[in-house]
């Protein structure tokens, strides 16, 4: 499979409360080209959000590309690089034996990164990474109907 250049995306997504409305937004880079996504749920969680933003943001591309994912959930991370192959395995089910929560997205998520060479990089929130702030801001506002 031939790719592109790299793409470098920043995303974030929450809700305030948790449960409730909610927001997400996508930042990717290509190059000098830069684009954001993001939108907004009246019902849902923090981590529904934060995998929307990832898989909004994969399936925004159109070739096949390297990709440099920064994202500040460990929930995000650790379920594509780790735990998905153990749910896969068990038909969808945790550890535990329970149906794995957000199996919809999940699935969504390995569709959109299958075609991709991915690199899933976890940043600190809120600790002065200015892409990643930038991209909280936008789901901040997205959730606040802005």
């Amino acid at each position: 499979m031939a790719f592109e250049g790299m793409v470098e995306i920043w995303t974030d997504g929450g809700c305030k409360p948790n449960p409730g409305p909610g927001g997400w937004a996508a930042i990717l880079r290509y190059g000098t080209t830069e684009k954001e996504f993001s939108g907004h749920e009246p019902a849902t969680t923090n981590n529904r959000m934060e995998l929307t933003a990832a898989c909004a943001a994969l399936e925004a591309l159109t070739r096949p590309c390297k990709v440099v994912v920064h994202t500040d959930s460990e929930y995000v991370k650790n379920g594509i690089t780790r735990w998905h192959t153990g749910w896969v395995r068990r038909n969808w089910r945790s550890a535990t034996g329970e149906p794995v929560k957000n199996m919809d997205l999940w699935r969504r998520l390995l569709e959109a990164a299958q075609k991709h060479e991915i690199e899933w990089k976890w940043v600190r929130g809120h600790a002065g990474d200015a892409m990643n702030e930038r991209a909280d801001v936008l789901a901040t506002k997205a959730r606040d109907g802005g």
